[in-house]
């Protein structure tokens, strides 16, 4: 499992043109899963997340988690984190998880972050196209993959 999270001031989901979820200050959470996926890998991934310091205390040192400030999640399914690009030009998906498996561990994830957060997260729709708008504070852009936890 693989995510890109960004520490944000406000961002919103589209589809077709129709906002579904937005949020205010608090993180962006793009995640990838592969079929290799499983709850282990949700309850590492959603523990570090929810205690993730990047928010500024009142020094100016990131040195709070998201929940410290009260802040919003919205998680974004983006199976093209898993991209592979060792041969040619067109990107392989090959270790991206299968779709029902997919969006399955999508929903686990949500529930087990909810949990973990103690408030309800925002998300975009699982296969749909989506329009992210965002903006990036800082910037602060973090990438966590559960299968090379460093």
């Amino acid at each position: 499992m693989r995510v890109v999270i960004q520490r944000v001031s406000r961002a919103s989901v589209s589809i077709d043109k129709k906002i579904k979820s937005s949020i205010q200050h608090g993180l962006v959470i793009l995640l990838g899963i592969e079929s290799t996926d499983g709850e282990a890998d949700i309850d590492w991934l959603t523990g570090k997340i929810v205690r993730l310091r990047v928010f500024d205390d009142e020094t100016g040192v990131m040195n709070k988690c998201v929940s410290e400030i009260a802040g919003d999640l919205i998680v974004v399914s983006q199976f093209t984190l898993h991209a592979s690009t060792k041969k040619g030009n067109r990107p392989s998906y090959i270790r991206a998880a299968a779709p029902e498996f997919a969006k399955k561990l999508y929903g686990d994830f949500l529930n087990s972050l909810e949990l973990k957060h103690g408030k309800p997260i925002k998300s975009g729709e699982f296969g749909a196209m989506m329009e992210l708008e965002l903006v990036n504070s800082g910037p602060v852009t973090i990438i966590i993959d559960s299968k090379n936890k460093e």
